[in-house]
This record gives structure tokens, sequence and C-alpha cells, in this order.
């Protein structure tokens, strides 16, 4: 019974890093680079933004590849539970993604989402899709609990 609870751990692990770097990824692509609306660290000049971002990005990608080299073992010990990894994914992204914008937008200030707007409905829209993530992968981890219990 340990080893079907590691296995079932490793599920939520695996998912979770995997989702914490996959939303970070997007973030550093989409809003950093493509858009140009932020950097990870606004509060000193552009370089250290761009730093900061460099730092940003090798971190979110030691999530993505950690996540996946336990996905991969996962898989290669047939352990892999689908729907409690990817309720995990969910819940990885939905954390980060509340995090980011609570801790980092509004209490420690170091970003805003963009600049020069009223942020009001980008803080709403990014801290909602956050929820709703986080609300989903929830609801996937619970019920692949009651689908592997009734098997």
């Amino acid at each position: 019974m340990e080893e079907v609870n590691t296995y079932k751990r490793r599920n939520i692990i695996s998912g979770f890093l995997f989702g914490v770097g996959l939303v970070a990824f997007i973030d550093e692509v989409v809003f950093h680079q493509l858009l140009h609306w932020h950097h990870f660290y606004d509060l000193s000049s552009s370089t250290w933004g761009l730093i900061s971002d460099g730092f940003f990005h090798a971190l979110s990608w030691f999530a993505t590849v950690g996540g996946l080299f336990l996905f991969a073992d996962l898989r290669r010990r047939k352990r892999l539970i689908p729907l409690r990894w990817f309720g995990a994914v969910c819940l990885g992204s939905g954390v980060f993604q509340l995090y980011d914008g609570l801790i980092q937008h509004k209490v420690l200030r170091i970003h805003q989402i963009r600049y020069g707007v009223d942020i009001f409905y980008y803080d709403l829209i990014w801290n909602g899709i956050a929820v709703v993530l986080i609300v989903a992968g929830i609801v996937c981890v619970r019920i692949s609990r009651r689908k592997h219990y009734a098997e």
C-alpha cells in the first residue's frame, strides 16, 4: 500500500511541477517577450528586468523538465494515473498564476500584468483563470481518487 501512495504522490508532484513550468513558460513568452507588457522584476532598469526574465525562464524550464522526468518514470513503471496527473497540472498552473497575480502583482508589486492601462479587468481575468484552474485540478484529483479506489 505504501508503494501505491508513493506513486499517487509522484503523479501529483510531476503534474504540479509541469503545470508550474508550463504556465510560467507561457507567461514568460507571451507577456514578457512577445507583448513586452512587463518583466519579472520591474523595480529597476530594463537590463535588470531582462536578467530577471532569464532567471525566471530558467526556473520555469527546471520545473517543466523535472515534471517530465517524473512523468516518464511513471509511464515506464506503468504507474501513471492520467486524470490525477492532469488535475495536478491544472493545480500547479492555477496556484502559480494566483501566486503571481496576488503576491507578485499586489503584495510585492515587483511587476504588474500591464502598464499604462486600467488593470482591474486584467487582474480579474488573470486571477479568475487561476481560480478556475485550481477548481478544475481539485475536481480531477478527487475524481481520480474515487476511480482509483473503485478499481
